[in-house]
């Protein structure tokens, strides 16, 4: 029995230390890709907007570039020349919200930034927090044509605005199931790659 339980017990606890090492992310993804047609060169295309800002461009390029390749990708020697564009665009927005713990919600711990539709008396108090949702979009055209060919965009909340470490994880998600596409949010869970 103390065996079983200690196996228990590591176990939980190796499954915890992996959860630290990975992201799950939603997952949404538009396809037009023919049916046909296999991936080729593509270049990377950046707005009037993301010019000023090099270097941060140049992150999402070097986040996303192993998530292209693991689909069949490959960067286009001359940027002109290549079969595909790709652009890209990430964002952080945070959330402030007040944690209200259902164990006080009868016994008099009142927060007055909730509504309720019955009376509380106590103390008045309420615990913010932060969270933060991140997502990356990823969107590849022909370039002959300009038609859009795949869009797709990954999603995930958390505590931390920091969205860098996570940027390959995400990207590999998004391009998961390529070039399959799947409007309804899909959970997708990679490893978080730590330099």
């Amino acid at each position: 029995m103390t065996r079983t339980l200690s196996l228990l017990i590591a176990a939980v606890s190796l499954a915890g230390c992996a959860s630290l090492n990975s992201l799950t992310s939603e997952v949404s993804s538009y396809s037009q890709w023919p049916a046909d047609r296999k991936p080729g060169s593509y270049a990377f295309e950046r707005l009037p907007s993301q010019q000023t800002r090099p270097e941060q461009q140049q992150m999402l390029e070097d986040s996303a570039r192993p998530a292209l390749e693991a689909a069949g990708f490959t960067p286009a020697a001359d940027g002109k020349e290549s079969e595909y564009i790709v652009a890209l665009g990430a964002r952080v927005n945070a959330t402030e919200q007040y944690y209200d713990d259902p164990f006080w919600w009868r016994g008099g711990l009142y927060s007055h930034r909730f509504s309720r539709p019955w009376p509380y008396y106590g103390i008045g108090f309420g615990i913010p927090t932060t969270t933060y949702e991140r997502e990356v979009a990823l969107l590849i055209r022909e370039r002959k044509s300009g038609q859009p060919l795949y869009e797709t965009r990954a999603t995930n909340d958390g505590g931390s605005p920091s969205i860098q470490s996570l940027l390959p994880a995400m990207f590999e998600a998004a391009m998961k199931d390529f070039p399959a596409g799947s409007v309804t949010p899909r959970q997708v869970t990679t490893e978080i790659t730590r330099p």
